[in-house]
């Protein structure tokens, strides 16, 4: 769907557009940039089983060991990198390849993330 953000980013995306032509598809996949749509937007109030999202990548800045990770994103978005479930419905945040601002990254690598769906 199209861009849907929190102020100063744009709300261009309009959810229930989106979903109008797919009501008896049972496993829905929404590409949301910004992950803070799905707290505001997805759960609870759609039948969205998976949706990816980006917009965060980590901040380019923390520590990403086997159980541990953190970065100072967290403090501005809930979910900033991983996957996250929420009765059924999932996100997963992908840290992406670029950057913005600051022309590198340190402890937060790019990510290309492979998901295999199984019936």
């Amino acid at each position: 769907m199209e861009n849907w953000g929190n102020p100063p980013f744009k709300q261009y995306g309009d959810l229930n557009k989106s979903l109008k032509n797919v009501k008896d598809i049972p496993f829905k996949i929404l590409l949301s940039h910004d992950p803070s749509h799905w707290n505001k937007e997805v759960i609870q109030k759609t039948d969205i089983t998976l949706t990816l999202s980006g917009h965060t990548h980590g901040m380019q800045a923390g520590i990403n060991l086997k159980n541990k990770k953190w970065s100072p994103i967290k403090y501005k978005y809930k979910q900033w990198a991983g996957l996250y479930e929420h009765h059924q419905q999932y996100l997963y945040v992908n840290r992406g390849l670029g950057w913005l601002g600051f022309p590198g990254r340190l402890g937060m690598r790019p990510e290309i993330t492979f998901i295999e769906l199984e019936n």
